[in-house]
């Protein structure tokens, strides 16, 4: 078994760490946790995401082994996507999370409208600057 420190930038969890923080790969599995989706179906459900960035967030997660691509080979060709097993265990930290930000979404709302809205003094300048 690897161990590692996602704190160091050569080790192998920071990129698996990058991938199930990334926002895409967060809505993916949600769209994907009851089940198999077409590429079309993902694309409607996802508000926001291109063809694009779906295409290359499934990619990364087929590799990576969390979501299974799955070619029937019928006219026209039919692909669907699933969750592995590995990725059906991302589904109670991501849910997790979902509910955090339910719960707190005033809270973290009112916090950046009070910052956004503060008088805050100028930058400090720097003997650079001059």
């Amino acid at each position: 078994m690897l161990h590692g420190s996602p704190y160091r930038a050569d080790c192998p969890t920071r990129h698996i760490l990058d991938r199930i923080g990334d926002r895409w790969t967060v809505l993916i599995v949600g769209a994907l946790w009851d089940g198999d989706a077409r590429f079309s179906e993902l694309l409607r459900r996802i508000e926001g995401i291109s063809q694009k960035m779906l295409t290359q967030t499934l990619r990364g997660l087929e590799r990576d082994g969390l979501v299974r691509r799955t070619v029937h080979p019928e006219v026209p060709v039919r692909v669907e996507y699933a969750l592995t097993e590995a990725g059906r265990t991302l589904r109670e930290p991501l849910r997790a999370l979902q509910e955090w930000a339910i719960v707190h979404l005033g809270e973290v709302s009112a916090s950046q409208e009070a910052y956004d809205h503060a008088k805050r003094p100028p930058p400090v300048s720097t003997d650079r600057d001059k």
